[in-house]
């Protein structure tokens, strides 16, 4: 059974994927990533530059097949789980294609309106297909 767990109320999706991103990098985890190629794109340069401290190694789905069975982190538009430990991430509007063979999928929702209205809908969908369904809802942080 697929697991979906939906990150809510994220300030910023392409900052809160770099965060998810880097901790997955740093376990070891497999995960693709899936959105349309502008924020797959957007998504590329943010892992470059978002902190000056470390580096989340990636590559895009048509890397060299050598470089796609030694990154843990891999930037799709068309996601394929080639193994159980495979997560998804989704930032795109609708639900992926093919969802149901990854075990994991992590929502990433922002503040934004329409963003929680595609939520929903994708939410709905994942219920009606008998997925485990969580959400995370980020807490804001106090000022300092």
């Amino acid at each position: 059974m697929t697991k979906v767990e939906f990150h809510s109320q994220v300030p910023d999706r392409l900052q809160d994927a770099c965060r998810l991103l880097r901790k997955a990098a740093a376990s070891s985890a497999r995960v693709q990533v899936t959105a349309d190629e502008n924020t797959l794109t957007q998504l590329d340069q943010f892992l470059w530059s978002f902190s000056g401290t470390d580096f989340v190694p990636h590559c895009f789905q048509d890397a060299p097949l050598q470089v796609l069975e030694n990154t843990a982190i891999v930037l799709t538009p068309n996601p394929q789980a080639h193994t159980a430990q495979w997560t998804l991430v989704n930032l795109g509007p609708e639900v992926p294609v093919g969802f149901e063979q990854f075990t994991r999928i992590i929502e990433i929702v922002s503040k934004d309106l329409n963003d929680k209205q595609d939520a929903r809908r994708r939410w709905k969908h994942y219920a009606g297909s008998g997925c485990e369904l969580s959400n995370l809802e980020l807490q804001p942080t106090a000022p300092r």
